[in-house]
This record gives structure tokens, C-alpha cells and sequence, in this order.
């Protein structure tokens, strides 16, 4: 069997075309488990799996821990609204309690961007990055690459768009990495407030016009606007951001041509997509959501058998 290049999963940054495909053909593997009767595998017995979530999170946690149990690991679960982290408990510390209960991986989101990097240096375990402030998150991107693909065909060549908080998304820096290893055009848009400075070095193309954007594209991700990490006012007021930035089946159904629309989640339904938008059969969110339990079983059953060598 062929491997991973690297032990952690902390960043799409850190993986290599050949990472990626090995995942995708793993999950392949593992959807088709998924929608058997039983759908456990015996492959992780002898692991154990902790969950450190420091910041709040329910679609990504489930996925994971769903991801988990399906190759029947044992699975510990944290979260540092309930935890001694608000008696002022290190993150070292924090992990090392849980590692002295022979813990073999950690999955964690963390508010601080390079928070597994920093404790990838630190502890004896393989980590996966579910999320590092508004750096990276890895699952994410690898399971929109994969949605991608299995409704395209392939990603080479494919123009997708990124619309929305761009600034403030751990969504879209993993996406464009992952993107653009496999070849495929990428392309920003949102308020000028919320697209960053450094965009450009990463090689997209910039757009603030929706409606050029969409009729340029043959997918478009929708990302929300994350209130809860901005300080100021990025935009006028969530109605005006919508009637520019939201995507409505009037302006879905005036386009050029029919485009696939994609949502991370969770979906400010009525903001960046309306529910007629979010329920069409145009959105394959429901298949990200089915695809995200795959693409995480692939890439810790990938990183475990790293660790039993």
C-alpha cells in the first residue's frame, strides 16, 4: 500500500498531488462502506482517537466522530467550554493529560492559527487539524476537492469561484491550496473589506462583481460571513451584503450556463444563498456533508497506519 508523505494532517500546504489522490482513492473505498447495512470496518481496534475541540463546532465534530466510530477506533471527546483550559490550563499541558491516557491521534480545532503545527513539535501523536483560526482546515478543502470531482468528473481545468468573508475563512486558503494543486482555476469574490491583501501572491483571480464571477465559473462555493470574528463592521449591513454577495434562484437561473453550488456550512440561509438556492438540484451540500464522514476516514485510517508501522 502506498502512504502519506507526513505523518500529521496539519494543512493542505503540506501535502503533495500524490497525497491528495491516495486520500480521494481511500475514500472511494470507504463511501462504498458507508452505504453498506453495516457500515463498521474493523480497521482502527487498537487506536485511540481524541477530539480537542477549543472552539465550538457540531457539523465538523459529528463528521469526525462519525468518521471515527465507522472504522471502530475508541474516541475521546473534549471540549474546552467544559474543560480546565478556563482555569488557565496550557495547551501542552491540556494534551499531555490526554496523551498520558495513550492517546494515539488528536483531531483539533483550535482558535489560534498553527496551533497543530505548534503541537505537532511538542506531543508523540499524529494530529489533524479540524480547523486553525482563520488559517486552514485541511477536511474541508480535501472533501470539496472530492465533491468536486465525483460530480465533474475530475478538478483539472474546472474554474471555481470562492464568494464571500474571505478575509476571516479557514475554508478558503486550504480550498485554493488544494485547487490549485489539482489544476484547477480559482477565482475570489466578495466586498473589497473582506478580501485579503496577500490574495494576489497566491496566484487567484479577483473579482467584486457576483454576477461576472458566476458566469465565469463552472462551481461556486458560497462561504458565510463569520460575525463572530470580526471586531468592526466589514459591510454596511447583512441586507445590503446579501442583494450584492447572495446568490438567489433568479440570479441562478439568469446565468449563462448551469453551475454547481457549494456551501461549507453552516448556511446563513437568506444571506449568501437562499433555501431555494441551498435546495436545488444544482447544490451538492448535502453530498459534501456525505463525502466529509469518506474523506476523514480515509485520512485518519491513512495517518493510523503510519502510526503501526
Amino acid at each position: 500500500m502506498s502512504e502519506l508523505s507526513v505523518n500529521h494532517l496539519l494543512g493542505i500546504k503540506y501535502l503533495n498531488k500524490k497525497d491528495i489522490e491516495l486520500i480521494f482513492k481511500t475514500a472511494d473505498h470507504f463511501k462504498e462502506v458507508i452505504n453498506r447495512p453495516i457500515k463498521k470496518v474493523p480497521s482502527l481496534r487498537d487506536i485511540t482517537i481524541a477530539n480537542l475541540f477549543f472552539e465550538n463546532s457540531t457539523r465538523t465534530k459529528l463528521s469526525f466522530e462519525l468518521a471515527e466510530k465507522r472504522l471502530s477506533a475508541d474516541v475521546l471527546n473534549f471540549s474546552s467550554a467544559q474543560s480546565s483550559v478556563k482555569k488557565g490550563e496550557t495547551l501542552i499541558d491540556t494534551v499531555n493529560n490526554i496523551l498520558s491516557m495513550k492517546v494515539d491521534m488528536v483531531v483539533m480545532r483550535h482558535p489560534n492559527p498553527g496551533a497543530g503545527v505548534f503541537l505537532s513539535k511538542h506531543v508523540k501523536a499524529s494530529i489533524v487539524n479540524a480547523g486553525d483560526g482563520a488559517h486552514e482546515h485541511p477536511t474541508q478543502a480535501l472533501l470539496d476537492s472530492y465533491s468536486i470531482r465525483e460530480k465533474l468528473g475530475s478538478v483539472v481545468d474546472k474554474k471555481v469561484v470562492i464568494v464571500g468573508d474571505i478575509l476571516h475563512s479557514r475554508v478558503a486558503l486550504s480550498n485554493i491550496y488544494a485547487l490549485q494543486m489539482q489544476g484547477a482555476e480559482v477565482m475570489v469574490c466578495g466586498p473589497k473589506t473582506l478580501i485579503p491583501k496577500y490574495i494576489d501572491k497566491l496566484g487567484v483571480k479577483v473579482e467584486t462583481n457576483l454576477r461576472t464571477a458566476l458566469n465565469w465559473c463552472d462551481v461556486a462555493n458560497m462561504l458565510r460571513v463569520q460575525n463572530e470574528r470580526m471586531d468592526i463592521s466589514y459591510f454596511p449591513s447583512t441586507r445590503e451584503y446579501a442583494q450584492q454577495f447572495g446568490v438567489n434562484k433568479v440570479l441562478l437561473d439568469s446565468l449563462d450556463k448551469e453551475i454547481i453550488i457549494m456551501h461549507p456550512g453552516p448556511i446563513n440561509r437568506g444571506v449568501e444563498i437562499t433555501s431555494d438556492v441551498a435546495d436545488s438540484r444544482q447544490s451538492i451540500i448535502l453530498d459534501q456533508v456525505q463525502n466529509g464522514v469518506a474523506i476523514r476516514m480515509a485520512v485518519i485510517y491513512l495517518l493510523a497506519s503510519k502510526i503501526k508501522q
